[in-house]
């Protein structure tokens, strides 16, 4: 079994690799950050010395860089495709950087559909595999101060459903899910410059979590209890009254 991870070298991405090598995974690691790629490599190849691990540094906001990852994997026959790259940006959209804020389009977004897509047509010709693409609870509304951001995870969310019921129509045995998670204590937040009113859930419980019910054929994965609440009681909460409610809570982040 092999499993290829975007976004490996901290965070989600570093634990689902750990967990993963500890369920006999062979794994394919891609990261901007070239040496916390060794770092991770080396460890894992100490604790489970059958374990294969493969470092592939490239950066996935240049969508050129995403073809060259599946040119350089495709032949790995990979069995679980993990998107995790991504990263925030607060403040007011008038005022956020737009480099940054494409940037951040282009790594949350068009990195995850050109993976997605090219891996997607490997796993349904052979009729076996698993995509798990990290969202987030954000990707249920829209987020003044973060737009974005929100904009984003709503993309991916929206975009996980919709293949899943097309996979689930032609009888497919591949599976995909969405990782929708609300605070995790990862370096999230120190990227896009936010501090979170709640406490976050840790990131090795969040990425075993991840995993278990992407196994076990989960569409949207909300770890804890409260977000799974907070999510349920959205839909019961009216438009105009839930942006006041989203800009508050990004007021705090602040």
């Amino acid at each position: 079994m092999k499993a290829l991870i975007t976004g490996a070298s901290s965070g989600l991405g570093r634990d689902m690799a750990k967990i993963l090598a500890e369920k006999g995974y062979d794994l394919i690691l891609v990261a901007r950050r070239e040496n916390r790629l060794i770092q991770l490599k080396e460890q894992i190849e100490s604790q489970h010395k059958d374990t294969s691990v493969k470092i592939i540094p490239l950066d996935l906001s240049v969508k050129e860089n995403c073809f060259l990852l599946y040119e350089q994997t495709k032949q790995e026959n990979i069995d679980f495709l993990i998107n995790n790259a991504g990263f925030g940006l607060y403040g007011e959209f008038v005022e956020s950087d737009l480099t940054t804020e494409l940037n951040m389009i282009s790594t949350n977004i068009v990195a995850l559909h050109i993976l997605t897509k090219l891996f997607l047509q490997d796993f349904v010709r052979r009729d076996s595999g698993m995509i798990l693409n990290v969202a987030s609870s954000a990707g249920y509304m829209a987020g003044p101060l973060m737009s974005t951001y929100y904009a984003t995870k709503n993309y991916v969310r929206r975009l996980t459903q919709a293949i899943r019921q097309e996979l689930k129509e032609k009888k497919s045995k591949v599976t995909i899910s969405a990782l929708c998670p609300g605070p995790v204590d990862t370096e999230f937040n120190d990227v896009a410059d936010v501090r979170f009113s709640i406490g976050g859930l840790s990131s090795k419980f969040v990425a075993e979590y991840a995993i278990e019910q992407t196994f076990k054929g989960k569409v949207c994965i909300i770890p804890g209890k409260m977000m799974k609440a907070g999510v349920f009681c959205l839909r019961f909460i009216p438009e105009n009254l839930m942006l006041k409610i989203s800009a508050n809570i990004q007021h705090k982040k602040g």
